[in-house]
């Protein structure tokens, strides 16, 4: 044993002498003596190493050191200096088991996680997002390399991409995954070979249950032979004798029919056959309805590539999301894609509003009559409910929200709920909502959403109703909040690096490729071709002298001024300044407890004659006008909708004043007569019924009202939902005239910012997510610009636009780029033809801008390169205020980005109408609707800007009635 001796850290190098530099080659073999050699040569070695012994030893003197080669140049692998390809090199991304650090003999693994190393370190998380741990990796990782993070032992499971992680789908573990191939006989170890006696007693298995498959398809066909169906249009295909081939119910060849697709397998021994929608529906389904059904038909088959059996359709109003859904379900009631299988789905479930109980009812019965499908509808506690769950009659059942709550125990009982259909389902965006949670203890995987409402609020709601359709496709709230919520809002902040714009990108772009397999949006433009054309005008009512003076009052009390510290107060101050801008007699009426206080204050501060002055409101005094004309000009029925019952008896009573007859239906009509209303006001005559008085929030979703052309929306909603939901009501499938809609706003007062959010909300952002929900965020800044009332006669709205139109009524031409009005500002300075922004004919550098998003806020900066002067030649102080300027105009046009959607319309200022043109207002008007005037020269004068503009005979002639009650109309229409 010999003693340890410790490697020397430097290394020796050999003495410099010639004799010892190494020449590449081994040395040469000393001599070996051997016996065989001679005598003499012997004796004449021995001398000559003899006389080498006896010369003397050679003196070291100095020699200079060889030349050397240069030392190779080593980089610092430090993080600073690092290279971005050294660094790139270094990143990778692992899904990886994990466990806790143990002295157990039997070791098992805790669970899954994501390991991910970029320079030079490793972090891991677990399956749903959260961090575990992190430390320096230096090496490169592969599948089973072990290594220890934050207390924990990991090992390598597999690599997986960049893009993979970024668009966060690690943590969507359930995502659905193309399953590998059977193996083949071939591949099956010797273990599992199938012996030749298995494969012979298998084979007789499947002939003895195939002969027994031939008998009870006899059996069956006998039977089908002899039945006789009742129907008188009956499509259904009667198998032949002795057919092999499974026959559809339908015949899937036929012109016209409606195919969906087929599944990718079977059970052993069974068969495919076509799904083919019938017939009576098929005839009946427009383009876009067809592909409706055959998503939905899909995604609750399991079609889609993703876990879950749920769908969101969610088309804009008068689509036809009825007639789709009528067709998904009696195709699923009766057929299945596996040939000689029960029918999908036994049961049907809707959940509605109890507002479309009826109309769904009467869809029903109007598609399929009353002897296809029976139809159950829990209205009230006579009817049994174990008729449906216990009985074979019904297949339906229509029940509305509030009802659903009472009876979900029972609705367990019985064969069960195989199908969800959730109409207005906008209403469960919420994770507590009681309906919501009703509908999920009935344990139904297939479960669809209609709603002709858009998502716009937080990605927390958009979470909820995704987990309601498809449960657990997004994972846990916790997770989805982790990694897509906050990274998503991450990248949207004015700071954002540019790591945090990319995984935000990556992330919203993942969550919108799964969701889109599931939610299927289509605008109105679809129904173009289908429907007569529709305008709308928005309407900017001027306040009375009186209404002013009430405004102007309420904003300058202590009380007012004191109360703009507290939310909930200013939401009071909110609701008392739309009462004024729809009447101000409304604050004569008694209002709720929450309101007494502060509203009795205000009161004290307003001259009681001001309330009491007959005429007080703008608005009131337009609606007069309007339908006197409407009403002595026509045969046309109104539909006048409000937001508030107090409103509506306002309404109501000027009604009454001018001897019109009218239908109401708000929250107190009960739920067995609104449907009797709508069809009688759709059927009646204008002289029987002219008006339909309709709350926008009991009555304004769902409700077909063909039966009038014209709607006029009398205050506004923070929810531009609401709204448009209601305007919805007359432009429907059924509708044979041009319909013309008029949105009422009180010009320079709420009624105006509460429409500039909307418009904020419904622009061109191309945004499912808006963060920003009515008044309660606002702040003491914008509350006060939200109640300053602008008297101007100018518009602020078409001014926050910065229109060049003038106010004539004509399209303004488009901007180069809507979505970033900022950067068209700067590059519209002074652009020549090779696309660069030029100051002078200079050598062009870059400089940085900033650009803004829809939302107003900044984003990744733009380089624009500019022609800049020689320093001699430029006055600095100029060009100073010059960048500013142009700065603060690029500031200001990209904060009003949100509004560009108003760029749609066409904007008429009335104060363009000229003395000639109202003096002519007396001679009348003879052309109604889309009636073409006569080619006289009287008819076809078009000097006067007001018949350019406005379409409308009725609003024309209001325009040009004295008191100019209208300061501004802004136009759109749809063909």
């Amino acid at each position: 044993m010999k003693p340890f001796k410790a490697p020397a850290l430097v290394s020796r190098q050999p003495p410099n002498g010639p004799h010892h530099v190494s020449t590449g080659e081994p040395p040469a073999k000393k001599r070996r003596i051997s016996s065989n050699d001679s005598t003499d040569d012997r004796i004449e070695a021995i001398a000559a190493a003899a006389d080498v012994l006896k010369r003397p030893k050679p003196v070291n003197r100095f020699q200079a050191p060889a030349q050397r080669k240069p030392l190779n140049v080593v980089e610092n692998p430090s993080g600073s200096l690092q290279s971005p390809a050294s660094a790139n090199a270094s990143e990778g991304y692992f899904t990886v088991l994990w466990r806790k650090f143990t002295m157990k003999k039997n070791k098992t693994w805790d669970g899954d996680g994501v390991l991910s190393v970029s320079g030079g370190y490793a972090s891991l998380k677990d399956i749903s997002g959260k961090e575990m741990g992190r430390t320096a990796c230096k090496g490169p990782l592969l599948v089973g390399s072990e290594l220890s993070v934050g207390g924990k032992e990991i090992e390598v499971e597999s690599m997986i991409t960049k893009e993979d992680f970024l668009a966060g789908r690690p943590f969507l573990g359930n995502m659905k995954k193309q399953q590998p191939p059977a193996p083949s006989l071939k591949e099956i170890d010797e273990v599992n070979r199938v012996t030749n006696k298995a494969q012979a007693n298998h084979e007789k298995i499947a002939q003895a249950q195939k002969d027994k498959l031939n008998v009870e398809v006899a059996m069956s066909k006998a039977s089908r032979a002899g039945f006789k169906a009742p129907l008188l249009n009956n499509t259904v295909q009667v198998p032949k004798k002795d057919s092999i081939v499974p026959i559809p119910r339908h015949n899937p060849t036929a012109e016209g029919a409606l195919v969906m697709k087929r599944p990718k397998s079977v059970p052993k021994g069974k068969q495919i056959v076509d799904v083919v929608i019938d017939p009576i529906l098929t005839k009946n389904l427009r383009e876009h309805q067809r592909a409706g059904v055959a998503f939905m038909y899909e995604c609750v088959m399991g079609m889609k590539d993703y876990d879950g059996e749920g769908a969101i359709l969610a088309d804009e109003m008068g689509l036809g999301k009825t007639l789709q859904t009528i067709a998904l379900l009696w195709t699923l009631l009766k057929q299945n894609p596996v040939y000689q299988d029960a029918p999908v789905i036994k049961k049907a479930l809707i959940v509605c509003p109890v507002t479309l109980i009826e109309n769904w009812r009467k869809e029903f019965r109007k598609w399929l009559g009353a002897e296809r499908v029976g139809v159950f509808v829990a209205e009230n506690n006579k009817t049994r409910l174990t008729d449906f769950t216990m009985g074979k009659s019904y297949s339906v059942m229509i029940i509305g929200y509030e009802k659903l709550r009472m009876v979900q125990a029972d609705l367990q009982k019985g064969a069960g709920i195989d199908i969800v259909i959730a109409d207005e389902g906008h209403r469960l965006k919420t994770a507590q909502n009681k309906s919501a949670l009703a509908i999920k203890s009935l344990n139904t995987e297939r479960r669809i959403i209609l709603s002709g409402t858009p998502i716009q609020n937080d990605l927390a709601e958009f979470y909820t109703m995704v987990d309601f359709v498809n449960p657990g496709l997004l994972n846990k709230y916790t997770t989805f909040k982790r990694e897509f919520e906050t990274p998503i809002l991450k990248a949207q902040q004015p700071g954002a690096t540019a790591k945090d714009l990319e995984k935000g990108e990556a992330r919203g772009l993942e969550l919108a490729n799964i969701t889109g397999m599931f939610i299927l949006r289509r605008t109105a433009e679809i129904l173009s071709k289908y429907l007569p054309r529709k305008t709308e005008y928005v309407v900017f009512c001027r306040p009375t002298q009186a209404q002013a003076s009430v405004y102007r009052a309420i904003i300058g009390s202590p009380t007012f001024n004191a109360a703009l510290g507290s939310p909930a107060i200013s939401l009071e101050l909110i609701n008392v300044l739309k009462k004024v801008c729809n009447s101000p007699t409304l604050l004569l009426k008694k209002s709720a407890k929450g309101e007494d206080i502060t509203k009795a204050e205000l009161l004290e501060c307003i001259p009681q004659s001001l309330l009491r002055t007959p005429g007080a409101s703008g608005k009131l005094q337009v609606l007069d006008s309007l339908l006197h004309q409407i009403r002595t000009m026509g045969d046309e029925k109104v539909v006048l909708v409000s937001n508030y019952t107090s409103t509506m008896d306002v309404l109501a009573s000027l009604l009454t004043s001018l001897s019109y007859n009218y239908l109401r239906l708000d929250g107190s009509t009960p739920a067995n007569k609104r449907q009797d209303l709508v069809d009688r006001f759709n059927r009646s005559p204008p002289s029987k019924d002219f008006v339909f008085l309709l709350s926008a929030k009991a009555g304004g979703t769902g409700l077909n009202l063909i039966g009038a052309s014209r709607l006029v929306l009398f205050d506004l909603d923070w929810n531009p939902a609401t709204d448009l939901q209601a305007m919805a009501r007359v432009h429907r499938d059924g509708q044979k005239r041009p319909c013309f809609i008029y949105r009422m706003l009180t010009q320079g007062a709420l009624d105006e910012k509460i429409f500039q959010r909307q418009v904020s909300k419904t622009g061109l952002a191309d945004s499912i997510v808006d963060g920003k929900s009515g008044a309660s965020g606002f702040s003491k800044e914008e509350l006060r610009d939200l109640f300053t009332l602008d008297e101007g006669r100018d518009c602020q709205t078409h001014k926050l636009l910065a229109c060049k139109c003038g106010g004539t009524g004509l399209l303004a031409p488009e901007p180069i780029d809507e979505l970033s009005p900022a950067r068209n500002d700067l590059a519209s300075l002074c652009q020549d033809d090779s696309g660069f922004v030029s100051l002078d004919e200079e050598a062009p550098t870059e400089i940085i801008h900033m650009d803004y998003d829809s939302d107003g806020d900044p984003i990744l900066p733009v380089k624009l390169k500019v022609k800049q002067q020689k320093g001699n030649k430029v006055d600095m102080r100029a060009q100073e205020a010059e960048i500013e300027r142009r700065k603060k105009e690029c500031i200001d046009s990209a904060g009003k980005a949100k509004m560009l959607s108003l760029m749609q319309y066409a904007h008429f200022d009335t104060s363009r109408i000229n003395g000639k043109a109202k003096a002519e207002a007396a001679s009348g008007e003879v052309f109604w609707g889309d009636e073409e005037p006569p080619e006289d020269g009287l008819a076809a004068d078009t000097t006067d800007p007001l018949k350019a503009a406005i379409e409308d005979v009725a609003l024309r002639t209001v325009l040009r009635e004295d008191g100019a009650r209208i300061g501004f109309v802004l136009t759109k229409t749809s063909i």
